[in-house]
């Protein structure tokens, strides 16, 4: 009975036990703007559990986090114990949204918390204080699509581009397009940027920085209205503080931020039907053609070469280019069709280039054949008016060959020979050369020859040069000190590579030398660029073992950057800096 008793409570004691973990989620607020955001903690209130796994945060994005905290106190001699997960999160879209339970292991056993609804509504006007760094932010960065002509006609081609707009008030660090605009309902070609530059220009009439991230041609593809949806750009932009450092050079704050552009719509023009031509085929620009042949006088079953060409600006890849007509007697093969096409740097020209279609012609019979002209129509934009071309005649002068002639009774052209079996398979190519004539040539025997004795030779030679190379790789590799300092200069010249590329351009330069700093250490001491302080830097190297000379050497170059921006400073001293940043990189990759 006792047994049974003591089985009971232990059973009892283990499910209460069991029963007083939790994992309760809980949220800073219900109800937020899309313009606002969300701190969501998830604690758990038993000692020894452990992997914590969050939710998807389905419909929101994570901005920070997670954080971790641990509380535990002793009062009237009971203990209490969190230990709490925390996020901030932003929506992403409007209407009621959930936040589904976080898991827990504790004790094998997993533990789930419980969801929490939040509603999400229109963007609120958000408090302005003068000192916010989000606020100083958003009045001075601007993310805006540019395009050429807002009101095209269809398939006529047009230019967009997506700037990034900054007051000299603020430091664009780094920056990247999280969401890539779509282009539904045109034709799309990108014009490749090979390198950001930073250009002065104009922003509602205040002077601004720009940097454009993004180039394409668009060419609508239906005359109604299109839009050009938002695009999403994720960057961190240093905020100046109002304070200064020991030198007087202004102290800033790394924050990270997220900007759309605004949705853009394009109003499309349909194609006027007055004065339009029967064979107009959607051909939209300013364009020429040109019909011509390879040769115009050959032999029966000798081949020429019939070539249509459209050249000039516009929607070249979206038309059919006009077929060619040729009497029955001429033999035609399927074209070979050829695009020579470009855009501009700038874009602003859009596609410019030819296409073309090669016919190749091989005629059966002698004789004289008219190939009747081609016409191509296309609509021109500029004047908006429709426009023809008409190629003149093309005579193909056969002079050699079997002969046709007309049978008057029955109205039909036939050969002279009333088999029809005269044009065989087999003689359609008899120009093609069927005899030649083959004369000896002088025999020279490889035995014994120059060639075989250095081939025969070359083995011996090479073993004792790949006993010298290996020596020298052994003796490489056993070199740790040069190793690692050819590895770490390697590195340093990697993340130094674009500072390099700017050097004489004062302000790019010292953002690109800045930069590769910053990225150096994220990529050594995994952190994030927001963490980055001269304060953390000291502390996490001097925790990696590097000197102190070399810490302050790192600062030192970094002071010069921010110095250097608001100072004249010449190519020599820009070339100064740049050896200073790789001498100092290298230093500390060696010692790290």
């Amino acid at each position: 009975m006792k047994l049974k008793l003591t089985y009971i409570f232990l059973l009892v004691l283990t499910q209460s036990m069991l029963a007083q973990i939790e994992l309760t989620t809980k949220v800073s607020k219900n109800k937020l703007g899309l313009n606002q955001r969300l701190r969501v903690e998830f604690t758990v209130n038993k000692q020894g559990a452990d992997n914590f796994s969050p939710p998807s945060f389905k419909g929101f994005e994570v901005v920070g986090g997670p954080s971790q905290s641990v509380n535990q106190s002793w009062i009237n001699g009971k203990v209490t114990y969190s230990q709490s997960y925390s996020y901030i999160v932003a929506p992403k879209r409007k209407g009621k949204l959930t936040i589904s339970g976080a898991t827990i292991e504790y004790r094998g056993e997993l533990i789930k918390s419980n969801p929490v609804d939040v509603a999400v509504v229109d963007a609120i006007e958000m408090p302005k204080d003068p000192n916010d760094p989000n606020y100083i932010a958003d009045q001075n960065l601007h993310f805006e699509t540019i395009v050429s002509n807002a009101s095209p006609y269809l398939g006529e081609g047009i230019y967009v581009e997506y700037r990034l707009y900054f007051s000299n008030n603020i430091t664009v660090i780094d920056f990247g397009l999280k969401e890539l605009p779509e282009f539904k309902g045109f034709w799309n070609q990108d014009i490749r940027i090979d390198q950001f530059e930073i250009k002065n220009g104009k922003y509602k009439g205040e002077d601004y920085r720009y940097i454009t991230l993004k180039k394409a041609v668009l060419i609508p593809q239906k005359s109604v209205k299109l839009s050009l949806e938002p695009s999403s750009l994720e960057l961190i932009v240093a905020i100046p503080t109002g304070r200064g450092d020991f030198f007087g050079n202004p102290i800033t704050r790394n924050i990270r931020k997220n900007i759309k552009s605004f949705k853009k719509t394009i109003k499309v023009k349909p194609l006027p039907l007055e004065g339009k031509p029967a064979d107009f085929n959607g051909a939209v620009g300013d364009f020429d053609m040109s019909v011509t042949t390879s040769k115009e006088s050959l032999k029966a079953n000798e081949s020429t070469q019939l070539k249509v060409v459209v050249s000039g600006k516009g929607n070249l890849k979206l038309f059919e280019i006009p077929k060619v007509i040729t009497p029955q007697e001429l033999e035609v093969y399927t074209p070979e069709h050829n695009e020579n096409l470009r855009i501009s740097v700038s874009g602003t020209k859009g596609l410019r280039g030819d296409v073309s279609d090669a016919y190749t012609v091989v005629p059966q019979f002698k004789g004289k054949y008219k190939i009747p002209p081609v016409s191509f129509s296309y609509f021109n934009p500029k004047d908006k008016k429709y426009h023809s071309i008409i190629s003149d005649n093309i005579f193909v002068n056969v002079t050699e060959g079997k002969s046709l002639v007309t049978n008057s009774d029955q109205g039909q052209t036939v050969s002279n020979s009333i088999n029809k079996q005269v044009v065989t398979a087999n003689s359609s190519f008899k120009y093609i050369q069927q005899n030649t004539t083959l004369a000896s040539v002088e025999k020279k025997d490889f035995f014994k020859s120059n060639l075989f004795y250095l081939l025969l030779l070359l083995p011996f030679l090479a073993i004792p040069m790949a006993i010298i190379i290996g020596k020298k790789q052994k003796e490489r590799a056993n070199d740790l000190i040069g190793n690692r300092t050819r590895k770490a200069d390697k590195l340093a010249r990697k993340f130094l590579s674009q500072a390099k590329k700017l050097l004489g351009k004062k302000e790019e330069f010292y953002i690109a030398l800045e930069k590769a700093l910053h990225n150096y250490l994220k990529a050594k001491l995994q952190i994030e660029t927001s963490e980055i302080s001269k304060e953390r830097i000291s502390e996490l190297l001097s925790s990696k073992g590097v000197d102190a000379e070399v810490i302050k050497s790192f600062i030192a170059v970094l002071d010069d950057c921010d110095f250097a921006r608001y100072a004249p400073v010449t190519n020599v001293m820009m070339e100064e800096e740049y050896h200073k940043a790789k001498e100092v990189i290298t230093k500390i990759d060696k010692q790290l």
